[in-house]
């Protein structure tokens, strides 16, 4: 299955997709079921082609993963403004759509790493329409994975550790950087000890927006022994103003390693976190779906037995 965008509907609209077929084909990933609630990511930003860009591959990411999965992007609203042509979506905007249109509630997923300031405002909102909304994406091992594997691009990092090569601009030690204020550089310290073990050296957490907090974390660093500080933004993109970036790894002269933007894992947390908070199949849908996969089987074996009888006359 696969999801199409039709102009002027609220929700992406599931459309029939090819099965692959063959003895040897791959593996297919389960279904959403028909009728499930749409994802919507909520994106802690304004509109743009920077966000666009990323909230749009890390969609395609989740697509990829999980046919039949409709999704849509929620940003925040622009002083009152729509975005470009129309067609960007606040998450008020889809939520109304879906309840005008008579669609289950959607469960929205928020895009952020931790605590955030627009949290408490997107629960009101879910509250309102009666949707659900799920945990932040963090603290979680696949943030730490992502975090490291932008440090390594950046070469303040060995790939892994079992590569044994020295790479002269590596950090000894790292400062996560996160957007959302003291709670969510508290939050970060759990992705933090998981960042530290697997670069074996330490890792602190500090907020780009609280004044003087990435500049203190960095001196705690140079304090306790380390000569080679770097800044690793445990920040997907869009709820972290780039300038707040460029300017920590300016004030602090420390290098800086990406944000984590499309990175895959992150679009398997989307994922993980937007079935977990489906409703569980009743008894009869269940049934259903065991009869339907034993029916598709039974079919396929008849096909089979039909092509090797067809083989067996023609070599007569």
């Amino acid at each position: 299955m696969s999801t199409a965008a039709i102009p002027g509907a609220p929700l992406p609209v599931r459309t029939p997709g090819s099965r692959a077929r063959g003895r040897h084909r791959r593996p297919e990933r389960p279904e959403i079921p028909a009728g499930s609630p749409a994802l919507v990511l909520a994106v802690p930003a304004t509109a743009g082609p920077e966000s666009r860009s990323v909230v749009e591959e890390l969609l395609s990411i989740v697509r990829s993963e999980h046919h039949g999965v409709q999704a849509a992007v929620g940003y925040l609203p622009a002083d009152g403004s729509e975005g470009e042509g129309g067609e960007d979506r606040t998450v008020a905007e889809l939520l109304a759509l879906a309840a005008e249109a008579g669609l289950p509630a959607p469960v929205v997923v928020p895009l952020v790493p931790g605590p955030h300031d627009f949290l408490t405002g997107l629960h009101a909102l879910g509250a309102e329409y009666g949707a659900t909304v799920t945990d932040v994406l963090g603290p979680h091992p696949l943030l730490a994975e992502a975090v490291h594997v932008r440090l390594s691009e950046a070469g303040l990092a060995r790939a892994d550790r079992a590569r044994l090569f020295a790479i002269a601009t590596a950090a000894d030690g790292v400062v996560l950087t996160t957007a959302g204020g003291e709670d969510a550089a508290a939050a970060a310290g759990v992705t933090g000890v998981l960042l530290a073990a697997r670069l074996a050296v330490p890792v602190v957490a500090a907020s780009l927006d609280v004044p003087g907090s990435v500049a203190a974390a960095v001196n705690h660093l140079k304090d306790t022994g380390s000569q080679r500080p770097a800044l690793a933004p445990l920040v997907i993109g869009p709820e972290a103003d780039s300038e707040l970036l460029a300017t920590a790894a300016e004030e602090t002269g420390c290098p800086s390693a990406a944000p984590l933007g499309a990175y895959p894992t992150v679009g398997q947390l989307i994922a993980s976190a937007y079935l977990a908070a489906l409703p569980a199949p009743s008894p009869e849908d269940l049934a259903r779906a065991e009869a339907e996969a034993a029916a598709a089987a039974g079919a396929e074996e008849g096909s089979r037995g039909a092509h090797a009888a067809t083989e067996g006359a023609a070599g007569l």
